[in-house]
């Protein structure tokens, strides 16, 4: 499947800004079953300095600075990307992926290949997944059990936060703990996969969190709105003898091509979309607009 991906973020600002320096985590990865046809980054005002470069993580990270006076900045990127998860391992075609066992994992995480010791980062505290609480890892071990296989255990984990967790716009921003968010269960995608994160390396797995968007479709009949799609945001798991498997509990599915992958990294604030400074008074306003379509 090919995709035309547009993402427009706007900044209004109320008392206008004298210079701001901004990084933009807005190229979708090129990677085994997701290729690049094509990227286009659109800045206004133009930028006095812009440099692209890869970050820690592999993600393509766009740092610009904009040094005049402006009552606005509008970030657009458009892209074309060719999906194909059929290219890439199958977690059901792998009876090693299938059937390896928490306790087992957790021996394999012990070995220094280079491939565990790149992975075993992602065990590790986060600035937003820190001090995991006696609830969340209560939450975990309802799934993870020592002799239960790892992919069936998150699978439930994916599924059980999908049943359990209401997705609500108004209650969570992205400096919301995730103990808040576990208490009250309620969140968006983000907190969703945070959450996720939070319970898989409490048991002493790799987690990460994956940012990029998914196409959602219209009701039948009706005509696809610009701008209803969505960035959107779920969770990794590193399975020893596998690899990484994606697990989407806003959708309570593992991701197939309508998720096209921009970033990941420990958690959100490894990758967020756009973030910045700004010589600036007075309030500002974001609006975002994101459109998928198939080509």
């Amino acid at each position: 499947m090919v995709y035309k991906v547009s993402h427009t973020t706007r900044y209004e600002y109320d008392s206008g800004v004298t210079f701001c320096h901004n990084m933009a985590t807005l190229k979708p990865k090129e990677m085994v079953g997701q290729q690049v046809l094509d990227y286009q980054l659109e800045i206004s005002p133009t930028p006095t300095e812009l440099s692209e470069k890869p970050d820690f993580f592999g993600n393509t990270i766009t740092r610009f600075s904009i040094q005049k006076y402006h009552s606005e900045l509008k970030v657009t990127t458009t892209s074309k990307i060719m999906r194909d998860v059929s290219l890439q391992p199958d977690i059901y075609k792998s009876e090693v992926g299938q059937k390896i066992t928490l306790s087992e994992a957790i021996s394999a995480l012990k070995s220094y290949d280079e491939a565990i010791l790149e992975v075993r980062q992602f065990v590790l505290e986060s600035i937003l997944i820190a001090k995991i609480s006696p609830e969340i890892k209560a939450y975990a071990e309802i799934s993870f059990k020592p002799n239960r296989p790892v992919f069936e255990a998150a699978f439930e984990l994916m599924q059980r936060i999908y049943t359990d967790f209401e997705f609500d716009p108004e209650f969570t921003n992205v400096a919301t703990p995730i103990h808040e968010v576990i208490q009250e269960k309620k969140g968006v995608c983000q907190d969703f996969a945070q959450i996720a994160i939070a319970c898989v390396r409490s048991v002493g797995l790799p987690a990460r969190y994956v940012s990029g968007y998914i196409e959602t479709l219209p009701p039948p009949g009706k005509e696809k709105l610009i701008g209803a799609d969505a960035s959107h945001a779920w969770f990794s798991v590193y399975i020893p003898g596998f690899g990484w498997v994606d697990f989407d509990p806003t959708n309570n599915q593992i991701p197939k091509n309508q998720h096209i992958v921009v970033s990941w990294g420990r958690d959100y604030y490894d990758v967020p979309p756009l973030k910045g400074v700004i010589y600036s008074t007075g309030k500002n306003k974001m609006k975002v607009a994101v459109d998928i379509r198939p080509i």
